[in-house]
């Protein structure tokens, strides 16, 4: 029976999800109440309350269930390695612009993500994780920028401040621009162009710095599934 109520809990949790997904969406985050998300799963306002404190609760949920594979796949497949490659840091960035095409929940949350929301009054509090996100990537770049330079991969002179700025700064820049218009080109190819040839113009000439995507980095792409973060269900 405990274990039936864990996964009845589990599915409520899922729908209140998908829901706010949708409105949040169609909508945008502030003209969306937490009884029109309870409406829209097919729930009472009181479990909303059971499974999250308030909307912005929900909402870093909702975006941790859909970016947290994407997260998991930036970080060292080594838990005893402090760094990415380059070779490894380019594959989780083609990973985020394939995902972005393909995957619909991705897509959905970059949406509302980047256009939807306002992070003023109850939402004020999640501005700080979205800084905190971007300043733990570029702490990433740079570890994976030292890295290279001290395999020689890479000049000793680079600046890998600037330059994991920098990345941050293109791959951002061209998911928004994306969003904005997925029809104006196809973000994969694009995307996969710019991040090599940005990381290939720190290198100094004479090094071969980025061998060609291996067909089973490309067979892994997109095939993280989305995460259950069943640890933090509420079973009671």
């Amino acid at each position: 029976m405990a274990r039936k109520t864990k996964l009845e809990a589990q599915e409520t949790r899922n729908r209140l999800l998908d829901a706010a997904e949708l409105l949040f969406q169609q909508r945008g985050v502030s003209r969306c109440s937490l009884q029109d998300i309870a409406l829209a799963a097919g729930v009472t306002r009181g479990a909303i309350y059971w499974h999250f404190q308030d909307k912005a609760e929900l909402f870093n949920a909702m975006m941790e269930r859909a970016t947290m594979p994407l997260e998991e796949g930036m970080h060292p497949p080594s838990a005893a390695a402090a760094h990415l490659t380059l070779t490894e840091l380019r594959w989780g960035l083609v990973n985020v612009f394939y995902s972005a095409m393909h995957n619909e929940r991705t897509r959905r949350v970059f949406e509302i993500a980047m256009q939807k929301v306002e992070y003023t009054g109850e939402m004020q509090a999640l501005q700080e994780r979205k800084l905190a996100s971007h300043r733990e990537w570029r702490e990433q770049n740079r570890a994976a920028f030292n890295h290279a330079v001290g395999l020689g991969q890479l000049p000793s002179s680079l600046d890998t401040r600037i330059a994991a700025v920098s990345l941050v700064a293109l791959v951002d820049g061209l998911l928004h621009q994306w969003m904005m218009d997925p029809s104006s080109f196809d973000l994969l190819e694009v995307g996969q162009a710019a991040v090599e040839g940005f990381l290939t113009s720190l290198a100094s000439k004479d090094v071969n710095l980025l061998p060609p995507m291996s067909e089973e980095e490309r067979t892994r792409l997109g095939q993280v599934g989305i995460c259950r973060r069943s640890s933090q269900l509420d079973t009671q």
